[in-house]
C-alpha cells in the first residue's frame, strides 16, 4: 500500500510542539468498518456489553475537530478556538496538518457513518469537546503553542471535561511553567490526561512533554503482533500503557477515511478506554481510573513499568470488569509535589549563583572571515580549516597528477622511439 508523510506540525516559539501522526493512505469508505482491528482483537466490542462511554464528556485538544462528518455529526458536544484563526465553536481545522483532529476524535468517539460501516470510535457514545490549537511556526495565531495550550486544558476543565485527549508532543521533556497551573487545575479537577509518546518515525527519539508531566497516562504505541512500534512510537520510562498505533484508519474533515500510524491514533484509543471506565465507574475518581487501566493491562514479557509497553498493553474487557485495589493517589506521580521540588530548586539556584547563570552561553557556530584589510593575509583558524588545507590538498594531489602525466608521457615517446626501425 503507498504511504504518504501527513499529520505533521511543528510550533512553539521556544520549542517544537509536533502532532503525533505518521503516513496515510487511502481507504474505501465500505472496507473501513472491516480495517478496525483494534475493534474485535483488543475486545472493545465485549467491553461495550459493559460501557459504551455514555455520559463522559473527552476534550480533544487538537488542530480542530469538524462535527459535520457523519460519524461525528452527534459527537461533538462542544468546542473553543484558542488560536485566534478558527471559528468560535472549534470546528474549523487551523494550522498545520489541520486533519489531524478530526482522525483523532474519529478514533475515538466516531459513530459510524450508517450500520455496520464508517468509523466507530472505542467509546461510541462519549461526548467530544474540541479546542482548535493553530500548530506551526507560521500560522498567524497571536498566541504561542505553550500558551494555546494551556488555555485549552483550562477551557476544557471548565467545561466539564472529565477525560483530556493530547496527541501532541512539545519534543522536549521539560514544559514551560505556564503548563505547570493549567496541568494542575486539571488534575485538581479531577481530569484524566491522556498524552501520546510520540513516533520516532517523525523525529520524536525521546518522549517530551506532555508526556513527560507526572500523573499524565502516557501512551506507547504497538504493532499488529502487539510488539512494540519501531516507528510508530517512541519509548521512554514515563509510558503508562501501550495501544495499538499502525494502520490505523480515521475520518478526514472533508469526510473521506485514511490509514494513518503514530501514537496520535494509539492516544485516543487509550482516552476512549478511560471514557468506557469514567462511565461504568461514576464514582472513582481519577487516580483509581487511571489505576483500573494500568493493573489491568497485559505486560506482555516485560518487568513492569518497562520504556517499551509501561504497565503493559490495554485490556478492554479486563479493565471494565477486573477486582482492582483502590489506591490513594494517582500511581504515575504528582505534579504538585514536581513542582515543589523542582520549581523551588531552579527559583533557589535563580536566586543564590546569579552571576554563574548569567556566564552560561551558547556555543557559537564558527564565524565567517572578516573584511578587515589588515588581517585578510593572515592564517585563521576559518581560514585554515576552509581554504589554506583543502586548497593545499588540492594542489599537492594536482601537482602529483601533472608529474605523473608527465612521466608517463615521456615513458611513451621513450618507448616509441626503441622500438622505430
Amino acid at each position: 500500500m503507498r504511504r504518504r508523510t501527513v499529520l505533521r506540525a511543528v510550533a512553539t516559539v521556544a520549542a517544537t510542539l509536533t502532532l503525533l501522526g505518521l503516513g496515510a493512505a487511502p481507504a474505501r469508505a465500505d472496507l473501513v468498518r472491516d480495517l478496525e482491528y483494534w475493534l474485535t482483537e483488543y475486545g472493545f466490542t465485549t467491553a461495550w456489553n459493559t460501557s459504551r462511554g455514555a455520559g463522559v464528556k473527552v476534550a480533544v485538544i487538537d488542530t480542530g475537530v469538524n462535527g459535520s462528518v457523519a460519524e461525528l455529526r452527534t459527537a461533538v458536544v462542544d468546542g473553543t478556538d484558542v488560536s485566534g484563526l478558527g471559528t468560535p465553536d472549534g470546528q474549523t481545522p487551523v494550522g498545520e496538518d489541520s486533519e489531524h483532529g478530526t482522525l483523532v476524535a474519529s478514533l475515538l468517539a466516531g459513530r459510524g457513518s450508517e450500520p455496520g460501516s464508517g468509523v466507530i470510535g472505542v467509546a461510541p457514545e462519549a461526548s467530544v469537546l474540541t479546542a482548535s490549537v493553530a500548530f506551526g511556526e507560521d500560522t498567524g495565531a497571536a498566541l504561542s503553542n505553550d500558551q494555546q495550550i494551556a488555555d485549552a486544558v483550562i477551557w476544557a476543565v471548565d467545561h466539564g471535561a472529565e477525560v483530556i485527549n493530547m496527541s501532541l508532543t512539545r519534543n522536549t521533556r521539560d514544559w514551560p511553567e505556564i503548563w505547570d497551573e493549567a496541568f494542575m487545575y486539571a488534575f485538581d479537577h479531577d481530569v484524566v490526561v491522556v498524552a501520546a509518546a510520540g513516533n520516532r518515525g517523525s523525529g520524536t527519539t525521546e518522549v517530551g512533554a506532555p508526556a513527560t508531566i507526572p500523573g499524565v497516562l502516557t501512551v506507547a504505541g504497538v504493532d499488529r503482533d502487539q510488539t512494540a512500534s519501531f516507528d510508530a512510537s517512541s519509548q521512554g520510562i514515563t509510558i503508562a500503557v501501550a495501544a495499538p498505533s499502525e494502520d490505523m484508519v480515521g475520518v478526514m474533515p472533508d469526510g473521506s477515511h485514511i490509514q494513518w500510524s503514530g501514537t496520535s491514533a494509539a492516544a485516543p484509543i487509550v482516552s476512549g478506554l478511560v471514557a468506557l471506565v469514567r462511565a461504568e465507574y461514576p464514582d472513582l475518581d481519577a487516580a483509581n481510573v487511571i489505576n483500573r487501566v494500568i493493573t489491568t493491562a497485559n505486560p506482555n514479557g516485560q518487568a513492569v513499568p518497562s520504556p517499551l509497553y509501561g504497565y503493559g498493553i490495554i485490556d478492554p474487557v479486563a479493565a471494565l470488569t477486573a477486582d482492582v485495589p483502590t489506591v490513594e493517589a494517582n500511581p504515575l506521580g504528582s505534579l504538585e509535589e514536581w513542582i515543589r521540588v523542582h520549581r523551588r530548586a531552579d527559583g533557589e539556584k535563580a536566586d543564590t549563583e546569579p552571576d554563574e547563570a548569567e556566564t552560561i552561553v551558547p556555543i557559537a557556530d564558527p564565524v565567517l572571515p572578516g573584511t578587515d584589510s589588515a588581517k585578510t593575509l593572515l592564517p585563521t583558524p576559518w581560514t585554515l580549516a576552509y581554504i589554506t588545507v583543502p586548497l593545499s590538498l588540492v594542489a599537492g594531489f594536482g601537482t602529483l597528477a601533472a608529474l605523473l602525466g608527465i612521466g608517463a608521457t615521456r615513458h611513451t615517446k621513450r618507448t616509441a622511439r626503441e622500438r622505430a626501425p
